[in-house]
């Protein structure tokens, strides 16, 4: 009986490999990947499909994300963080409710704070744009070698390496290629990965708004009845939005003027912050589900959106990538250590075991709470509002909760724990 790698093409002779690791896609999750496997001694090329100036601009992407304290860790122990904390807002607190606007929010409320976590602030909030130059400064002062602008159009699997086609350049060779490439994932379909998932019919409105009052580092998430609002505690007494509606209703409200967008936000925002108005452009998402079967294929491993693109409403995706980043490093760099190749099935197999049933998990918590809390149903709002009352009285549920939003549950990577490879 054959076995399946007697089909996979060899070369007639074992060549020297041009790299450790290839990386398709230098965002934020390829990126960090690179820096950590740099860190180990692993040599690294990242393709990126975008040039720099588009990938740099700050109008590229408008989002900010709410880093955990794992994820924080990782960039500390990456050498990232000093420079990054400027721009880093620290959350204290963190309230969630019901809520429809113009209304009073739900008196039953989980409210998480520092009595739910010893170990410093829960997480914090850095935009895009801040992290992303960061990560590009740091991959230009390190032994990665990144391309820009060059597109991978093909990727050959052999027994003993992976080669990788790049337009109008000549092939690449590596012990294995890491998808990073997004949602769209090229490197999952060319890797014959299948992905399934729907779209939400939703959109994510996504704004930074200055306040006449202080936030105190506090993070909000309503549950309104179209879609969750969060008001995200930003550097300079701003706050990131992230407001999502139905998918029409949300491109009517982008395409509004800035006076207008606000006259909608107010009554769902409140005036807890008194006075509001823009800090910056306005942005908007569409929002779906997209996930791998498997993370791994033969020579081929996935980070990030490119094996599991969620719902935000946990604020989720990007730790949940870099989780991935942190479990890939580690076995890549612990496989290197023994001197064995890269890009042997029982390395990625420990890699997709570590991070297949988590990133599964993620993707049907996300869906279920989207369904449930996005909806008006008073039975439901009823259950939901009586869930987080019991939540919020019980301490032992409180720290469970807040712990795995951090990244401390369970036996994180050495990363995550702010320990290096």
């Amino acid at each position: 009986m054959s076995h399946p790698l007697d089909n996979i093409p060899s070369l007639p002779h074992v060549l020297p490999m041009d790299y450790d690791v290839i990386i398709a896609g230098g965002g934020l999750n390829g990126l960090t990947l690179a820096l950590a496997l740099d860190s180990a001694g692993i040599t690294t090329v990242v393709i990126d499909a975008y040039a720099p100036q588009e990938s740099l601009s700050p109008k590229f992407d408008g989002r900010s994300y709410a880093l955990s304290a794992a994820s924080q860790n990782m960039l500390d122990a990456l050498g990232l963080w000093e420079d990054l904390a400027d721009h880093a807002e620290p959350m204290l607190e963190i309230k969630v409710s019901d809520g429809a606007a113009g209304e009073t929010p739900s008196p039953f409320v989980m409210q998480f704070g520092d009595e739910d976590f010893s170990q410093g602030p829960m997480g914090y909030m850095v935009e895009d744009r801040h992290l992303r130059a960061h990560l590009a400064e740091a991959v230009e002062a390190s032994n990665v070698v990144y391309r820009a602008g060059q597109t991978i159009t093909g990727q050959t699997v052999h027994s003993t390496h992976v080669t990788v086609a790049v337009e109008g350049h000549p092939p690449l060779t590596a012990a294995v290629l890491v998808g990073a490439d997004g949602r769209s994932s090229r490197t999952a379909k060319m890797a014959g990965l299948t992905r399934t998932g729907w779209d939400y019919n939703q959109s994510s409105l996504v704004c930074a708004i200055a306040h006449e009052k202080p936030h105190h580092g506090i993070a909000h998430q309503y549950f309104m009845p179209s879609g969750p609002l969060a008001i995200l505690p930003l550097t300079q007494n701003r706050s990131g939005i992230v407001w999502t509606e139905q998918r029409q209703v949300a491109q009517d409200i982008h395409n509004l003027s800035d006076e207008d967008y606000l006259s909608i936000l107010r009554p769902r925002f409140g005036d807890f912050l008194g006075e509001i108005s823009l800090a910056g452009a306005r942005y908007i998402y569409p929002l779906s589900l997209s996930t791998t079967h498997r993370m791994i294929a033969t020579r081929v491993a996935l980070i990030g959106d490119a094996a599991h693109a969620v719902h935000p409403i946990a604020g989720q995706g990007l730790n949940s990538g870099f989780k991935d980043v942190a479990a890939l490093a580690e076995v890549l760099c612990d496989t290197k250590r023994r001197g064995q190749d890269l890009g042997i099935h029982t390395t990625l197999a420990e890699y997709q075991k570590w991070r297949g049933f988590d990133n599964a998990l993620l993707c049907t918590a996300t869906n279920s709470f989207n369904r449930l809390f996005s909806n008006n149903n008073p039975i439901l709002r009823g259950i939901r509002d009586l869930g987080m009352g019991l939540i919020n009285a019980a301490p032992k549920l409180r720290t469970g909760f807040v712990a795995t939003a951090a990244g401390a549950a369970g036996d994180p990577p050495r990363l995550l724990r702010g320990e290096p490879l």
